[in-house]
């Protein structure tokens, strides 16, 4: 069990990103604003740190964590790019791009935060707070999204409060994030292949490197919860208390609705609650919207909530991605995640 904790919550202030290094270093736990989703961060080089931080958001510890850090020099010290790699790296960093690569001779990440891997998991946030804590502390930080695993993303400072208070030290408040989806995560070990669909999407990839991203294979997918390569890869995850049902062309009595666009569907004046993650069909408004709508409609308590089709294009991979894993069953994979702790 954890113990309780009092969790200290700051606004983005001069003085936020010392205090939160400060609280980092001494092996405390952190939530701040990432430009994809509030990450929970934990120093990357402190075991007992990065073993808490599975324990406060339930997290399996066969599940890898993404290491933050705030240049490419720094993440040079702890992973082996390839020239592939490097020039995904020096178009998109820093931002919502995650690569995963051999692990440098001497990488100071923790083998529990990479799950005994020999890959580690990197990204250079684009936040300017985030940057400003990773400067401040010197080391890479590991930060999942700062919820209770399996449960939706928090985009706000408040989401962070709602799963995480009395088991965390530090929430930084700096507003709502812009992108609202996590990041996409591409392995470069070999021929790069997309592990998850984010925030970057994949045809501006495809067109940097000229060819197209090898998908993951059925089969990796259905073994992913037992070892995942990466995180984000479990088949159930983001997911509200309410069951969801995708797909949508009419609501039935006790249902919520999450929709998309302009056109209303059959019975939509009949929703419990409704929230439109964009009226005028835009992606970007929609990501940026998903977890915290997907939050307040499962707020409201409904049968279930009813989510209307989005566009699979652009953005739309990563919007149908968390939704389709907020939809999928939770019987085995959920409680592999919040009933499994970490030694």
């Amino acid at each position: 069990m954890m113990v309780d904790v009092t969790t200290k919550i700051i606004g983005n202030g001069p003085a936020a990103a010392a205090e939160a290094a400060r609280c980092l270093r001494e092996g405390g736990l952190v939530a701040f604003p990432t430009e994809t989703v509030y990450g929970l961060g934990a120093d990357a080089t402190h075991p007992e740190a990065v073993a808490r931080l599975y324990r406060a958001k339930g997290r399996p510890s066969f599940n890898p964590l993404i290491a933050h850090v705030p240049d490419l020099a720094a993440a040079e010290r702890i992973a082996l790019f390839n020239p592939l790699a490097r020039h995904l790296a020096e178009a998109f960093w820093p931002g919502p791009l995650t690569l995963v690569l051999p692990k440098a001779p001497g990488c100071a990440v923790a083998e529990l935060a990479t799950a005994g891997l020999d890959t580690v998991a990197v990204r250079i946030p684009a936040h300017p707070l985030a940057q400003a804590i990773l400067r401040a502390l010197g080391r890479p930080v590991v930060a999942p999204s700062a919820n209770r695993s399996g449960h939706v993303s928090p985009t706000t400072a408040a989401h962070v409060a709602g799963d995480l208070s009395g088991r965390i030290d530090l929430i930084v408040d700096g507003g709502p994030v812009a992108v609202g989806v996590e990041s996409t995560i591409v392995g470069c070990v070999r021929e790069p292949v997309l592990l998850r669909p984010g925030g970057l999407p994949r045809a501006t990839m495809e067109r940097l490197i000229g060819r197209p991203l090898a998908r993951v294979a059925a089969t990796a997918l259905d073994t992913a919860a037992e070892r995942p390569a990466a995180p984000g890869m479990l088949a159930s995850h983001y997911a509200p208390r309410a069951a969801v049902r995708l797909d949508a062309t009419a609501v039935t009595p006790g249902e919520a609705l999450l929709a998309f666009g302009p056109a209303p569907i059959a019975g939509s004046e009949r929703a419990a609650i409704m929230l439109n993650l964009s009226e005028r069909g835009s992606l970007t408004e929609a990501a940026a919207n998903l977890f915290g709508h997907l939050r307040a409609l499962d707020a409201a308590r409904p049968r279930a909530i009813a989510v209307m089709p989005v566009p699979h294009d652009d953005l739309g991979e990563a919007i149908n991605d968390r939704l389709r894993r907020a939809a999928a069953p939770r019987d085995t994979a959920v409680s592999q995640v919040t009933v499994q702790d970490v030694p």
